[in-house]
């Protein structure tokens, strides 16, 4: 190895800071070629720290052109400075620092701290960016209050944004202008913010509770002022929503957003000013879909929602980062619970926790929702901080109830508002207001590893009893090889025959209504008076993060596909039905026996299809078959090509048997009015859209026909991309037709682009790598700008199994030869790619032999960042700890 490895840093380690800064003023002057930094800070000695005259600030490679404390000019003797650090030694109690520095912005491709994107300034500080504005004390338990005055040729730079509120607006004879901004709530570095450049201002305003008005501005590109209306709608309503829900009110006089097409992640909650990648802001319906506009009111809400989960009250370290990214996901889940489908939400949050979270604890970056070490906390920001963080915060919900829970968020912002704290604090606050033990839940917090609960039942009908047994598990992941029983909150009912829940009777500890807490390795519970056997509806609404593991017969997968009253369990069934054939088939293929499709699963979608009470929503999340990624994580060893062969089989079979039934349902769910971005419009697009993609596979001229019309004239980007995703795919005339003409009429708005890219990149055609690359050099491309490295690059790697893992290394050469390219420039960004690899060990050996070399091409590269140098070690270090089978109800061993 060619770099000697970073160290980590670890929780156990950490110790309060030695000084506090309660106030900085910042003096940024931009130009073409730099800016200029002064840094006034109000420093203080800490009295919780050990007492200590040595004052270390956080930095990246900037000079240092000036430093004064208290006005006198530091003697050179007294300080050091590195790459990293600043040193200034026998410093007193209390004193004033002002330091000069200079930074070059427009040479910042990393898109951390100062950089510029499409002509204009803009910052992403989150988590450890401002350090690479200014010397300072970058750690989020240092909070501080901030004044910025910002300079710049007025002409050039029309709009200056800062966080707080605006105090001060100067005009300069040079040209130049100068707007101060003043927030009067401590912060920790991080949450700083920056904005400069020649945008349009969408404004609006919103009353709050106590009769405040706040002003409220979205900033974007000229050309993109008519595609804010549904940010700024989104933003109203998640304003009114946390008044509504948690009796929260905004506290600033002015809630800026601005749109940036170069930013590594969605959004960043800074402090008044959230920076947002360009996507989760611009929509209009020929330009986004449903998705979009789901995502933008989801992201919009977040963002918003942090201003008291995450700003008024912090983390103390980055270890505690899920203290405000798994509230404040479980807060933006429940808004859009609530502005839409509660049962449809539930289901695609779901979806992403067992497609992505799953693998994740399955893989060589497992970690606990507070991890215990790190080597860049930029890989952390991750599918198990935020989304199984949610899922934490969830179970207590469902364990102390809601009242409690909200008892619980009141008295956790009475005690700790205005501080940097930590999950232990957020924990103690809801058992204090509730007076309930969560000492054993605490384990969710830190214990990496998705447990899996196995449920057997007997019913034993001469005594009418019914006998249910429990039993939790845990694999061990990296690290941590012993794993104690969480307390698993696991919602259920006993349903007839006719789907209807029935009453029950036990004597049974550790149930709570239609809860059962399994907090035991194992537990059984009796159930009394029970006239027939039962089934069971286990871990309805997804209570738990937890895999399930039932014995199922295709009768009970049917039954329950039809009859439980869960929405969720329905579609589970359905799910775990289908995943269960692909594993079935696969083996079939494999083995070289004759495939045989059930006819009972055909016709289990006959009757979802025809049924005239059905959710259409949930329609066609039930019939979309489980990804090629997720039922891989079924298998010991991966076996790429028989799933794919499977999946599609069952597709072509279930098109040919059920062609007039998905002709009939997608005509009666033809849209006659304008588009609309509501819950029955949207969920007559997806069913739509989801049967003709079933006909595509008929290959027949109709249908190709029928899809080239709804690219064509479609007056929604719903629809369109929907038809050229599936002629994408598809070996056929009008496969280059439809990306022709639709790269024509979208050539120059960038978010349209990347669908375009994306379609081809997840085709499943044999030269889909030999369009990639080509696509590499396509004039729309950008390999610095994060969207299209993912619209393109990643949507191959991570997004299309098959031809990723082609079984010549083709797919794996070119993910390292990317990888090593972007590294130099964005390290986030390649250290993200790298998850490509992360199940390389479930593998066949000629497979795991290719992907190991891939990986260690890029970890003997000379110049490989901390974050990438991280993921890769981890990855290659990462031992075979067997499939993930169980993730759902009724799996079966491949």
């Amino acid at each position: 190895m060619s770099i000697s490895a970073p160290a980590a840093i670890r929780l156990d380690d950490y110790a309060v800071p030695s000084f506090l800064i309660s106030a900085v003023h910042l003096h940024i002057d931009l130009f073409e070629t730099h800016a200029d930094i002064r840094s006034v800070l109000q420093i203080s000695r800490n009295p919780a720290a050990v007492g200590s005259a040595t004052l270390t600030l956080n930095g990246y490679r900037q000079p240092l052109l000036c430093a004064r404390i208290d006005g006198q000019p530091i003697d050179s003797t007294r300080y050091q400075l590195d790459a990293d650090t600043l040193t200034i030694n026998d410093v007193a109690e209390q004193f004033e620092l002002e330091l000069r520095t200079t930074i070059l912005p427009q040479e910042n491709t990393a898109l951390e701290g100062l950089y510029k994107s499409s002509g204009n300034f803009c910052t992403q500080c989150e988590a450890q960016g401002f350090r690479r504005i200014t010397w300072f004390l970058d750690r989020p338990d240092v909070m501080s209050v901030f004044t910025t005055t910002i300079s710049a040729d007025k002409t050039r730079y029309p709009i200056l944004l800062s966080n707080g509120n605006p105090i001060d607006r100067t005009q300069l004879d040079d040209g130049r202008h100068v707007v101060t901004w003043h927030d009067p709530y401590p912060k920790p570095s991080y949450l700083f913010a920056l904005v400069a450049g020649d945008l349009a201002d969408v404004q609006d305003t919103f009353t709050t509770s106590s009769g405040r008005e706040v002003a409220l501005h979205i900033y974007v590109e000229h050309h993109n002022r008519d595609r804010c209306a549904h940010a700024m709608n989104s933003l109203i309503k998640a304003m009114q929503w946390d008044e509504q829900v948690y009796a929260l009110e905004y506290d600033l006089d002015i809630y800026m957003i601005v749109a940036v097409d170069d930013f590594n992640m969605g959004a960043m909650e800074n402090k008044g000013l959230n920076v947002f990648n360009s996507k989760y802001v611009l929509a209009r319906p020929d330009t986004a879909t449903d998705s979009d506009f789901a995502g933008i009111e989801g992201v919009i809400a977040h963002e918003y929602f942090h201003n008291w989960t995450g700003n008024r009250v912090t983390c103390r370290d980055w270890f505690q980062l899920s203290l405000k990214e798994g509230l404040t996901v479980f807060r933006d889940q429940q808004f859009s619970a609530d502005m839409g489908s509660p049962a449809l939400k539930r289901i695609q949050d779901v979806r992403v926790l067992r497609t992505h979270q799953f693998a994740e604890d399955a893989g060589p970056m497992a970690h606990p929702v507070r991890p215990d070490s790190y080597i860049e906390i930029s890989n952390f920001y991750t599918v198990t901080i935020y989304n199984k963080g949610a899922e934490v915060i969830r179970m207590m919900q469902s364990i102390i109830g809601e009242q409690g829970f909200q008892a619980g968020m009141r008295l956790y912002f009475e005690r700790h508002d205005g501080q940097a704290v930590t999950t232990e604090d957020f924990v103690c606050a809801m058992e204090d207001a509730t007076a309930t033990d969560l000492g054993q839940f605490r384990r969710w917090y830190t214990q990496a590893g998705t447990p899996i609960v196995d449920a057997r039942q007997h019913y034993d009908k001469t005594l009418r009893e019914l006998r249910l047994t429990l039993a939790q598990r845990c694999c061990a992941t990296p690290g941590q090889t012993e794993k104690l029983p969480f307390h698993i909150p696991l919602r259920f009912a006993f349903l007839d025959r006719n789907g209807t829940p029935i009453s029950l009777h036990t004597n049974a500890t550790g149930i709570d209504g239609d809860i059962i807490h399994l907090r035991e390795q194992t537990q059984t519970l009796v159930f009394t008076d029970i006239d027939q056997e039962p089934v069971l509806s286990l871990g309805r609404g997804f209570s738990a993060p937890i895999k399930l593991n039932i014995d199922r017969s295709d009768e009970d997968f049917a039954f329950l596909i039809a009859h439980d009253n869960d929405p969720f369990n329905r579609w589970d069934a359905a799910q775990n039905y289908s995943q269960q054939l692909v594993c079935q088939i696969a083996t079939q293929i494999r083995s070289g026996t004759q495939v045989a499709m059930p006819a009972q699963y055909v016709q289990a979608i006959r009757q979802c299809l025809s049924a005239h009470d059905t959710d259409k929503a949930l329609l066609a999340e039930a019939l979309a078959l489980p990804s090629e990624g997720y039922i891989a994580d079924q298998m010991d060893v991966v076996d790429v090509d028989a799933i794919h062969q499977a999946r599609q089989m069952i597709r072509r079979t279930l098109a040919w048997e059920l062609q007039d039934t998905f002709q009939h349902v997608m005509m009666a769910n033809q849209a006659n009015e304008a588009y609309a971005f509501t819950t029955n419009a949207v969920a007559r697009r997806a069913i739509k859209n989801l049967c003709l993609s079933y006909l595509m596979e008929l290959d027949e001229p109709d249908i190709r026909t029928l899809c080239v019309a709804q690219l064509e004239n479609a007056d929604n980007m719903t629809d369109q991309i929907a038809a050229l995703q599936m002629l994408a795919n598809s070996n056929t005339l009008e496969r280059d037709h439809a990306l022709s003409v639709f790269e024509q009429r979208w050539r120059d708005d960038p978010l349209v682009m990347d669908k375009w890219f994306s379609a081809q990149a997840t085709a499943h055609l044999p030269d889909t790598l030999a369009q990639v690359q080509n696509l590499l050099e396509h004039p729309g491309f950008d390999r610095l700008n994060p969207n299209r490295v993912r619209a393109l690059i990643s949507a191959f790697c991570q997004g299309n199994p098959l031809r990723f893992n082609a079984a010549d290394g083709s797919g794996y050469r070119f993910a390292a030869d990317q990888i090593i390219a972007i590294d130099a420039a964005n390290p986030q960004l390649a250290a993200r790619l790298l998850g490509a690899f992360g199940r390389w060990r479930r593998y066949d050996e000629p497979r795991q032999m290719l992907m190991r070399g891939a990986l260690e091409r890029v970890q003997s590269t000379a110049t490989l960042s901390k974050d990438a140098y991280e993921i890769v070690s981890k990855t290659l270090e990462a031992r075979h700890v067997g499939s993930h089978r169980a993730v759902a109800q009724g799996s079966t061993p491949v």
